[in-house]
């Protein structure tokens, strides 16, 4: 028997071993003991043996002022509920290719769906890239359906849509708008090119925009990934994607008995990657930046 592996004291001892039922039962059977297949798992559920899934539990890193920025953000959120100001949880969730693909999970249906054989890039008919935007307030969750790339002005693009249509008549009377976000992806704290998109972007709608980011390897904590997409997926799982508007009705049917609802909306604009920022954009940026932990928290004031 081979014990834990060295170096990694929190696996499961025995991890290479076959507890399968049937397995030990043909062991027992050969050692001169028959015992059958679910005698064996009787007793591996009296002993809490069961069937486990890899756990992706281990951090990547570590990130610094991990603690301080939570206690930041709770902060910030009692501090917007408090004042009436909506706060929004950011993020894209993973693209989705159009056509006669298969998709994980199971429907109640009297026939299979049928998809191709193989899952090939090339077989698509078209990407789609679901930017999600999370009001905490109000247990309400939009999607804007991208078409071409994610990038960091069509992140900006989406909340603009959001907003001008949607955001603004549930909070008339905004003063601040508090967004949580990965440090990474379309909305990384790290790139300046966000910072001037965010800028364009509240110019346009003219109300100030403030910036928590989750620190480095923390984005499971962003709500958006506990309280809304879930729920996406399982709206849409076991379902072909075959064309634009099944996905937007799939996607519309997201809801909780605890009252979550979900809208839909397709940009069909065109991004391209590769933009560079400003050459005078960092000279002249007016981004705010906070004096605890300014990395991750600053704020976008309209000009």
């Amino acid at each position: 028997m081979e014990a834990r592996t060295a170096g990694d004291p929190d696996q499961p001892e025995f991890a290479s071993i076959d507890f399968s039922p049937s397995f030990i039962s043909t062991q027992l059977g050969e050692m001169g003991t028959p015992v059958s297949p679910h005698v064996v798992r009787d007793w591996l559920a009296d002993n809490d043996f069961a069937l486990h899934k890899i756990a992706k539990v281990i951090a990547g890193g570590k990130s610094p002022f991990r603690n301080a920025q939570f206690e930041n953000i709770k902060d910030f959120k009692s501090q917007y509920f408090d004042a009436g100001n909506p706060v929004f949880s950011i993020d894209t969730k993973a693209k989705e290719r159009l056509g006669q693909l298969y998709r994980k999970g199971r429907v109640w249906t009297q026939q299979p769906y049928r998809a191709f054989d193989h899952d090939f890039p090339s077989w698509a008919k078209g990407l789609v890239i679901p930017h999600g935007i999370y009001d905490l307030l109000r247990n309400h969750g939009h999607i804007n359906l991208g078409l071409s790339h994610d990038t960091s002005l069509f992140a900006c693009d989406s909340f603009r849509w959001y907003w001008n249509r949607i955001g603004k008549r549930c909070y008339p009377h905004v003063t601040s708008i508090l967004w949580l976000c990965d440090c990474g992806g379309s909305n990384s704290a790290n790139q300046n090119l966000f910072k001037q998109d965010l800028q364009t972007l509240v110019n346009d709608i003219g109300v100030e925009i403030r910036i928590a980011h989750y620190p480095s390897y923390c984005s499971k904590y962003n709500p958006i990934e506990r309280r809304f997409f879930p729920h996406v997926g399982r709206a849409c799982q076991g379902k072909l994607f075959d064309t634009l508007d099944t996905v937007v009705q799939l996607m519309r049917r997201t809801t909780t008995k605890m009252g979550l609802g979900a809208t839909v909306n397709v940009i069909r604009r065109t991004y391209e990657i590769g933009r560079k920022v400003a050459k005078d954009f960092k000279a002249n940026m007016t981004i705010l930046f906070d004096d605890l932990i300014p990395n991750w928290n600053y704020r976008a004031v309209p000009r």
